[in-house]
């Protein structure tokens, strides 16, 4: 899973810089009530980040469990990152994603193959969901800066 984890690491470093030059006012517009902010969808992929290193670990403790999602709108409301600061959202997510970056790295090969489902949708394998990840953050990443050049084959399958 190296390269996998190099990936992520280059996604990072990659996008951490343009993220920076968007200003607080432009990350907190919302274009509709209903719709998320930079900073929110920031904080999503925080959160995003949080519940599946809770997957991956649990996966590789031991395969076969059906673990729960999450309500993303009201994690996202709740955590109140409309009101938070920018820079520190960017901090955070880059250092939870770094982690992640070394967690996937050092994930032993053996748990490659364990299965979990996500509220009973799956079967999906411990790779699979680890790739599947830069995946989704990718397609976020490109609702905050659309002209940053990522491509995603994300699809919502859980």
């Amino acid at each position: 899973m190296q390269e996998t984890a190099e990936r992520l690491r280059q996604l990072i470093n990659s996008q951490i810089g343009t993220l920076k030059l968007v200003s607080e006012a432009e990350a907190s517009v919302k274009p509709s009530p209903q719709k998320w902010s930079k900073k929110e969808i920031l904080g999503h992929l925080i959160d995003s980040a949080t519940n599946n290193q809770t997957k991956f670990v649990k996966t590789m403790e031991t395969g076969g469990q059906d673990l729960p999602g999450y309500h993303q709108d009201e994690w996202v409301e709740l955590q109140a990152y409309q009101k938070a600061n920018w820079l520190q959202l960017i901090d955070l997510w880059r250092a939870i994603n770094l982690h992640l970056a070394h967690l996937i790295e050092n994930t032993p090969e053996s748990t490659l193959q364990n299965t979990l489902t996500i509220e009973n949708a799956g079967p999906f394998t411990l790779e699979f969901i680890m790739k599947d990840y830069i995946e989704h953050t990718k397609h976020h990443l490109l609702q905050i800066l659309p002209d940053a050049g990522l491509t995603s084959t994300f699809k919502m399958v859980y």
